[in-house]
C-alpha cells in the first residue's frame, strides 16, 4: 500500500502533466494558474485512499481521482467570483489576476476537462460513476445557490446552515471516497458508508473552516482572515451570535452588519469580540467535534482492509489538527 506522501506526489505528478489546451492563451493560462496554486488536494487523495481499502495499483485510478479535483478547482474559481473573494491560497483569485470574464469561461471549460477525465473510468462501471458524479455537481451548485439565498435572508436557522454546507462542501468529500470505493468494487452499502465517512468529516471542516476564518493566522490561512465578518457572510458562528446576544450586544451586531462605511480592522475586532463573549469558538468547536466523531465511529465499524482505515483515520486526524 503505497503511504500518503507516495500518493500526494502521484497526484501532483498527474496534475503537472496536464495538458489543457494553449490557444486562446486567457483561456488555459487560468486553468494552469489555479491548478498551479496546490491546495491540499485532498480530494484526489481521499479517491487513492478509498481505493487503497481493497487494491494497491492506485495509478490505475489516477485519471479519476485527478478529475475530482479539477472539478473542485473549477468550483473554487467560479464560487470566488461570486464572492468577490480577493485571494485563493494566498495568492490572487482568477477573477483579480485577469477579471470575471475570463475567470467565468475558463472554469467553464474546467468542468469539461473534469468529464474527459472521468472518461478513462472502466466502462463497466462508468455509467455508475458519471451519475453520482452528476448528483453531486448539481448538489455543489445547490449549495451554492442556497448560500448566496442567505444573503438576503434576514435570519437563517443553524438546521439550514448546516444543510447547506452538506451540499456545498461536505458531499464533494464523500463523492470522492464513494467513487474510490466504486472503483475498488465495494458493494452498494459499503460505499454508502464510506460516503457517509466524507459528509461528517465535510461538516466538520467547514465549520474548523469557518472558526479560521475568525480566529486564524492570517500568515498560515492563504485566505483574509475576518472575510466572512467584513462580508456578512452567514457562518455558523454569527447564526448562533444572532440567535444568542443580549440586548446590547445584539444591537451592537446588528449595527456592524448594517454599515456600509467602516474601518475593516475595527468591525472584525469588534464582532469577534462579541463571538468572545458568547463563546462561540467554544460552542461552534463542540460542534465540529461531534462531526468528526461521527466520522471515526463510521470507519471503525466498515468492514475493508486495517491498513487502509489506518490510513484514512490517520490523515483524516492530521486536518482536525490544521492551522490552515
Amino acid at each position: 500500500m503505497k503511504s500518503i506522501p507516495e500518493l500526494q506526489e502521484l497526484i501532483r505528478q498527474e496534475i503537472d502533466q496536464l495538458h489543457f489546451g494553449e490557444r486562446p492563451k486567457d483561456l488555459y493560462d487560468p486553468i494552469s494558474y489555479i491548478m498551479s496554486l496546490g491546495g491540499k488536494r485532498m480530494r484526489p487523495l481521499l479517491v487513492l485512499m478509498a481505493y487503497q481499502l481493497k487494491h494497491k495499483d492506485v495509478e490505475a485510478v489516477i485519471s479519476p481521482a485527478v478529475a475530482v479535483e479539477v472539478f473542485h478547482n473549477f468550483t473554487l474559481m467560479h464560487d470566488d467570483i461570486m464572492d468577490e473573494a480577493p485571494l485563493r491560497r494566498g495568492k490572487p483569485t482568477v477573477h483579480e489576476k485577469w477579471n470575471r470574464n475570463v475567470a467565468i469561461l475558463s472554469g467553464d471549460t474546467m468542468l469539461v476537462k473534469a468529464y474527459d477525465l472521468l472518461l478513462n473510468i472502466p466502462n463497466e462501471v462508468l455509467p455508475e460513476a458519471l451519475r453520482l458524479f452528476n448528483r453531486c455537481a448539481v448538489e455543489v451548485c445547490e449549495g451554492q445557490q442556497i448560500d448566496m439565498d442567505f444573503e438576503t435572508q434576514d435570519t437563517v436557522q443553524v438546521e439550514e446552515y448546516l444543510n447547506m454546507i452538506r451540499l456545498k462542501t461536505a458531499v464533494l468529500l464523500g463523492f470522492s471516497l464513494e467513487l474510490g470505493a466504486l472503483l475498488a468494487g465495494f458493494e452498494e452499502a459499503d460505499r454508502k458508508r464510506i460516503c457517509d465517512f466524507g459528509v461528517s468529516m465535510g461538516l466538520g471542516f467547514q465549520l474548523m473552516d469557518d472558526l479560521l476564518d475568525v480566529y486564524g493566522d492570517q500568515s498560515k490561512f492563504g485566505k483574509q482572515v475576518g472575510g466572512d465578518i467584513v462580508s456578512n457572510k452567514k457562518t455558523y458562528l454569527l447564526i448562533r451570535a444572532l440567535e444568542q446576544a443580549n440586548g446590547i450586544q445584539k444591537q451592537e451586531l446588528e449595527s456592524w452588519l448594517g454599515k456600509e462605511d467602516y474601518v475593516v480592522a475595527e468591525k472584525v475586532d469588534a464582532v469577534r469580540s462579541i463571538y468572545d463573549q458568547l463563546d462561540i469558538k467554544g460552542q461552534t468547536t463542540e460542534k465540529m467535534n461531534q462531526y468528526f466523531d461521527q466520522a471515526f465511529r463510521i470507519l471503525d465499524g466498515l468492514d475493508a482492509e486495517p491498513d487502509g482505515k489506518s490510513q484514512l483515520k490517520t490523515f483524516a486526524s492530521s486536518l482536525i489538527n490544521r492551522e490552515s
